[in-house]
């Protein structure tokens, strides 16, 4: 999880994203921190069909080319960051 948290923890709180969730519920239109702060909420069932649509994409070890999603496990390092950071 260190490797997925360094790429992630690169991403500033204050940039557009889109939280989307595969059961088809209306997509979460902010910032990566609003995003992060309404995963916290979600029961585990809504997490696991969670991701995030980013507007930048990022690198990722052992790829070619770069990532314009997050998936679960992801979003839970950024939602582990928001509470470290807000605490």
């Amino acid at each position: 999880m260190e490797k997925k948290s360094a790429y992630v923890d690169a991403i500033p709180w204050d940039q557009p994203a889109t939280m989307i969730d595969l059961d088809g519920k209306p997509p979460l239109i902010g910032t990566i921190r609003d995003c992060a702060v309404h995963f916290g909420l979600f029961k585990p069932e809504a997490r696991a069909n969670a991701r995030i649509l980013l507007t930048k994409p990022i690198h990722r070890e052992g790829r070619q080319t770069r990532t314009w999603l997050l998936e679960p496990q992801e979003i839970s390092a950024l939602s582990e960051r928001l509470r470290r950071e807000t605490n």
